[in-house]
């Protein structure tokens, strides 16, 4: 009998390019790992599947090709194998991709919520619980992600969530240094209202809470769009050395001009090239200000910089996502996300404290309630989230 892990992966749709479909065949077919192809010591042996699509789904595919994966009609099915115990040591919960409703402040319905309580009624009945990882925030909704930390906490199972932002390679390839005194903190990228804002803020969070003290919570959030965002820009609201020192970091920075461009563009030249900018300055409990900015058609990439005490430079760099097409086909970027689950999975350690995505995830819901309160400041006190960091690097380096 085989004493390899076996793991569940409960998803909402299994198609080409789709997230499920990036980790899930990391599972079963293996990936590019520290010069070698990585096999991982574990099996994907069963599938919940949300949504069919079905000119593009690969999970009936995959099923048939793979003789120790079964797809089941329901999560409790999928978490039992279908019999009545928890016969399962790891579990995949992705949401990501599908066809869901959008709400009135934009944010696409995920279920991760309900896949997470169905998971959580199968734990309670059985009396077992295995090391669960959650693809990205947790959820669109505070209250559904603060139920779902505090699930985690009152069963006792080891939970890790977030995206593959945190733990790519950097260029160039640097850390925050631990226990560094941090005045200010950004990100500029490339985005969209909701989930692609968590990617914003992750690229902040895995740096800044190596800071002195760690990290202490949030206070407060406010939202600049559009005019708003030139104007807050134009009166010195966020770092102008800072947004360049981002800026420089792009691999992904539009030409401002035609033809040959060595030059930094000009703000009528941003102005030209983006028509909908974005950003969320925020307030840390300890003091600390970080904004994360979104300027699609100029920048194409995710670029972090930060203002330290007793540096004359900023420090940056920028998380890695390989250019298109390698971005969509390759998508090596989930390769150090699926080896972190994986040893997740083995040690039952999370690499990073569960506290960092539910500070994201709050961040990113309070952001959109800013938008949608027409740019008002909100105050965040259910953002008191302190935590100390991983003192380990977690990214990819090769």
């Amino acid at each position: 009998m085989s004493t390899r892990p076996k793991i569940a992966a409960l998803v909402s749709t299994y198609h080409k390019y789709a997230h499920a479909q990036h980790i899930c065949d990391r599972f079963l077919e293996g990936y590019g790992w520290n010069g070698r192809h990585h096999r991982p010591e574990m099996d994907l042996v069963s599938l919940y599947v949300d949504q069919v699509d079905e000119e593009r789904d690969v999970s009936r595919e995959r099923a048939g090709r793979f003789p120790q994966l079964d797809i089941y009609p329901s999560i409790a099915d999928a978490l039992t194998l279908g019999g009545s115990d928890l016969a399962v040591d790891g579990v995949l919960l992705i949401a990501e991709h599908g066809d869901y409703p959008v709400n009135e402040k934009q944010q696409t319905l995920w279920p991760r919520y309900e896949f997470f309580q169905q998971m959580a009624s199968v734990f309670r009945t059985t009396g077992k619980s295995a090391p669960v990882f959650n693809d990205k925030h947790l959820s669109w909704s505070w209250d559904y992600a603060k139920t779902m930390y505090d699930t985690s906490r009152e069963l006792g199972f080891p939970f890790m969530a977030g995206s593959s932002l945190p733990v790519t390679w950097r260029t160039p390839s640097l850390d925050m240094p631990l226990g560094a005194e941090v005045e200010e903190a950004m990100c500029i990228a490339c985005g969209w209202n909701d989930g692609g804002d968590l990617h914003s803020y992750e690229t902040i969070q895995g740096m800044v809470e190596r800071r002195q003290g760690g990290e202490a919570g949030v206070r407060w959030i406010k939202a600049y769009h559009g005019d708003k965002f030139w104007q807050a820009h134009a009166d010195g609201v966020w770092s102008r050395e800072l947004f360049e020192a981002c800026l420089c970091r792009s691999h992904q920075l539009a030409p401002a001009r035609p033809g040959f461009n060595s030059h930094f563009p000009s703000i009528d030249e941003m102005r030209a090239k983006v028509e909908s900018p974005w950003a969320y300055q925020y307030e840390h409990l300890d003091g600390l200000k970080s904004t994360m900015i979104t300027l699609n058609g100029l920048v194409g990439d995710f670029c972090f910089a930060a203002r330290l005490k007793d540096r004359d430079e900023p420090l940056s760099t920028q998380m890695y996502l390989p250019m298109p097409p390698a971005h969509t086909t390759l998508a090596n970027f989930f390769s150090p996300q699926v080896n972190n689950i994986e040893q997740m999975f083995l040690s039952g350690q999370p690499s990073y404290p569960i506290e960092r995505t539910l500070l994201t995830t709050g961040l990113t819901t309070a952001g959109v309630e800013s938008t949608y309160q027409d740019q008002v400041k909100i105050e965040t006190p259910h953002l008191d989230i302190a935590y100390q960091p991983n003192p380990a690097s977690t990214y990819w380096r090769t």
